[in-house]
Parts: C-alpha cells; sequence; structure tokens
C-alpha cells in the first residue's frame, strides 16, 4: 500500500497572514486541496492523511467532502513541532496499515508536486527503500560560523536542496521517530534529515 501523509500542521506566521497558507484561497479553492488534488488522482496512491492544526480538523473534513477527495482516510491533530506531527500521522496510519506500507510525506502547502515526481519517488523507493526528491542548488555557497566571515566554499555541483516527497516504510519512520524520542532529538526540519 502506498499512502501519502501530508503535513499541513503548521500556522504560517512568516507569512504574517490570519489564515495559515495551507488554507488560503487561491480562485476558489485552499491550497491544501490542490494538493490532495494531485494525489487523489495518481493511480500509484492507495491512501491519504492529513495532519493539521486541531482547529482545522473540521475544515479539511468539510473539503474532502465538498472537493471529493475519496483517498482521504486519516485526520490526525498535529503536534507541537513539524516532527512531532509526522509522527501523530504515522501513529495513526499504523493502527490500519502493513509495516511494509510505502508512506509518502508531502507539504500539504506544495500542490505543484506532479505525477512524474510521484512516479520517480515510488520508483526509487521500491528499487533503494527510501526516496527523498531534491532539486540542485544553483547558488554560490560558503561555510563560515557568521555571515562576516565565510572560510570555505562549498562546490555547488555537490549540493542537493531537498524538497517534498520522502518516501520510507512505515516501519522505518516509526523507527527513526521512536530512536528520535529516545535520543532526545527534535525539532528536526525534514524526515529525510532524521532519517
Amino acid at each position: 500500500m502506498t499512502i501519502a501523509l501530508l503535513t499541513a500542521a503548521g500556522t504560517g506566521t512568516r507569512m504574517g497572514q490570519d489564515i495559515p497558507k495551507q488554507f488560503l484561497n487561491i480562485k476558489d479553492k485552499p491550497v491544501i486541496i490542490y494538493t490532495l488534488e494531485r494525489f487523489q488522482r495518481n493511480p500509484q496512491i492507495d491512501a491519504i492523511a492529513v495532519v493539521t492544526l486541531p482547529n482545522w480538523i473540521d475544515f479539511v473534513k468539510a473539503y474532502a467532502k465538498q472537493f471529493s477527495i475519496s483517498k482521504l482516510r486519516w485526520i490526525v491533530p498535529g503536534g507541537e513541532t513539524g516532527q512531532e506531527s509526522i509522527h501523530n500521522g504515522l501513529s495513526a496510519i499504523a493502527i490500519d496499515c502493513a509495516k511494509d506500507s510505502a508512506i509518502m510525506i508531502h507539504d500539504g502547502n506544495r500542490p505543484m508536486v506532479d505525477d512524474e515526481i510521484i512516479a520517480d519517488s515510488i520508483a526509487v523507493f521500491k528499487e533503494k527503500g527510501s526516496a527523498v526528491a531534491v532539486i540542485p542548488c544553483t547558488e554560490v555557497v560558503f561555510n563560515g560560523k557568521n555571515s562576516e566571515c565565510a572560510r570555505t566554499e562549498i562546490p555547488r555541483e555537490e549540493l542537493w536542496r531537498t524538497q517534498t516527497p520522502h518516501t520510507f516504510t512505515l516501519e522505518k519512520l516509526l523507527w527513526a521517530c521512536e530512536q528520535a524520542k529516545a535520543r532526545g532529538l527534535t525539532g528536526m526540519a525534514a524526515m529525510c534529515q532524521l532519517m
């Protein structure tokens, strides 16, 4: 089984809006719905889970009904951090699904994911056991302790910027979350970093 786990529990404080960015309307449709529709239409995705802000759970349910998102099986309240939110989603999925299920974690506020990225992620996951979408780094990057003193340039040809989706087995993701808890690792920026 291949499950898309969409993260939509951020408050969007950097945008300075009253409404979290995943729920902003673009052409009379919330951003989260555009993202859900990408996974709804993809034949390789069997089910969808959304981790969201507790006060927005009913909105996600209503939007899913309004826009016919039939693959949505779980709507889970998020945690204090993205890492905790993902763990909440994984724990809910684990109640119903086999440990070898493929979990494709994707940001709910990134609707531009296309079928090619989803297919490539699944293909790499099947071949290698995990997959992380990346794009090449085109900027010149320096390493330094502060913005006043750069020590060395890092060749950009060796750098990749991670994107979502990140695809791993449910078992591996749960293991990583439990290891993080045991080791006191919190606030990881992305599951690929934690893995």
